[in-house]
């Protein structure tokens, strides 16, 4: 009896079939090599080639639509504050919003370019007061200077020293008072206690006391008073706004070298770009500033904080987004807006590989140059760099140290240590 031939084994089936399947046909790997041999060569290549002749710009942001639609998109109304009725009697709006001024601080485009926000920041010479005005002033008539440190974030030690040391180094003692706030006493600690008897006119310790700074204001007896974070963002962003409110003058972030003379700025009202990069929903920074006493544009920047939502906590909602949101408001309104100090002004870490400051924690690099060839030595490139602009923002970073012998060491801080150093 014939086997049936549907169990016959497939390859007998198909034998001699001329239609049967043939097996699929492999990639043979001698080949694959051949091509990565060749292609891995050709594209380093043509890579190479593209950057000897083109200079690639590429950056990459992801921005939440809807929080922009909500906070930036729509610009509110102004509350009013410039209004003749409203205006301090201390402020003149004639003067300090409209009046003309001695030094212009806006470029008119970004100076990415080189060196020419230095540069520029070179062209900002002093105003040549007569020494009569500088004479007699009583501590509370100088230009104040405020910083703020948490008590309870670390304690005051010597790295933190290092922005008091650049202020008295730099700063005109005659005319300017530096006010040391902080949440917690810290009239024991040594440190302090050594500057209070050294500059007894232009040092001063205080407490913040926040619901008082806040009275007369729109946020007087908020909720909002009582926010905090860990990173001391949102409660610093408010207390520079109400001291500057309260005293007026200059607000510098405890993470701040000074290293110039501020004077030729204090005719104008400003805060600082954030970096050379325009960030369209970040341009601004509050870590240098500068507003008179009760100044309109701070009363406005109360009426944004007191109708808008909370702050996030660990955000800048009330720094860089607040001042971003009064700058348009302002423009909505046809107001004069603050000044804005480029960059390179006091942060000049911000910017592009091959013009922003080295790293001020790292060592210098083995060739001892900056950008363009320049040196890193004294009377190099980067000391005239360093002695036109007006400070170095150094973004927190207490846990590291500057390196031994680097250029922050060599051309700031053995500077200061220099200049303050009692004259025999």
């Amino acid at each position: 009896m014939p086997r049936d031939s549907s169990r016959l084994p497939s390859y007998r089936r198909d034998r001699h079939s001329p239609h049967r399947t043939q097996p699929p046909c492999l990639p043979n790997p001698r080949h694959a090599v051949t091509l990565l041999k060749y292609a891995i060569p050709a594209t380093l290549l043509l890579l190479f080639v593209g950057w000897y002749h083109y200079e690639p710009h590429i950056e990459l942001a992801f921005y939440d639509r809807k929080f922009i639609t909500k906070h930036i998109g729509k610009v509110g109304p102004l509350a009013g504050c410039f209004d003749s009725s409203r205006v301090s009697p201390s402020y003149n709006v004639s003067e300090n919003v409209y009046g003309s001024k001695k030094t212009s601080v806006h470029s008119g485009i970004p100076m990415r370019m080189g060196l020419d926000c230095y540069n520029f920041a070179g062209t900002i010479q002093g105003t040549n007061s007569r020494p009569e005005e500088k004479k007699d002033l009583r501590p509370e008539d100088k230009t104040q200077y405020h910083t703020y440190w948490r008590v309870d974030l670390a304690p005051f030690g010597p790295r933190q020293e290092w922005m008091l040391k650049s202020f008295f180094a730099t700063q005109d003692l005659s005319t300017s008072r530096l006010v040391m706030w902080s949440n917690g006493d810290l009239s024991d600690n040594k440190i302090l206690q050594r500057y209070l008897r050294q500059y007894p006119d232009s040092f001063l310790l205080n407490v913040v006391d926040i619901p008082r700074l806040a009275q007369g204001t729109e946020l007087d007896g908020s909720s909002l008073l009582v926010r905090t974070d860990k990173k001391a963002w949102v409660d610093g962003d408010l207390i520079r706004l109400l001291l500057l409110w309260n005293y007026g003058g200059v607000w510098v972030d405890m993470d701040s070298l000074l290293t110039r003379d501020l004077e030729p700025l204090l005719e104008h009202e400003f805060v600082t770009q954030w970096d050379c990069y325009d960030k369209i929903y970040q341009p601004l920074n509050g870590a240098l500033m500068r507003f008179r006493k009760h100044s309109p544009y701070l009363c406005e920047a109360f009426h944004i904080m007191a109708t808008e939502p909370p702050p996030r906590s660990d955000s800048t909602d009330w720094g860089s987004l607040l001042y971003f949101k009064l700058f348009r408001r302002l423009l909505e309104g046809s107001i004069p807006t603050f000044n804005i100090l480029p960059f390179c002004f006091s942060d000049g870490r911000s910017c592009r590989l091959d013009n922003r400051l080295p790293d001020p924690f790292a060592p210098d690099n083995r060739y001892g140059k900056w950008t363009a060839g320049l040196s890193l030595e004294e009377d190099g490139g980067l000391d005239k760099a360093l002695q036109k602009v007006f400070g170095v923002h150094l973004h927190n970073q207490w846990e590291k140290d500057y390196p031994k012998n680097g250029w922050v060491e060599r051309l700031l801080l053995r500077r200061y240590d220099q200049k303050l150093k009692p004259r025999t």
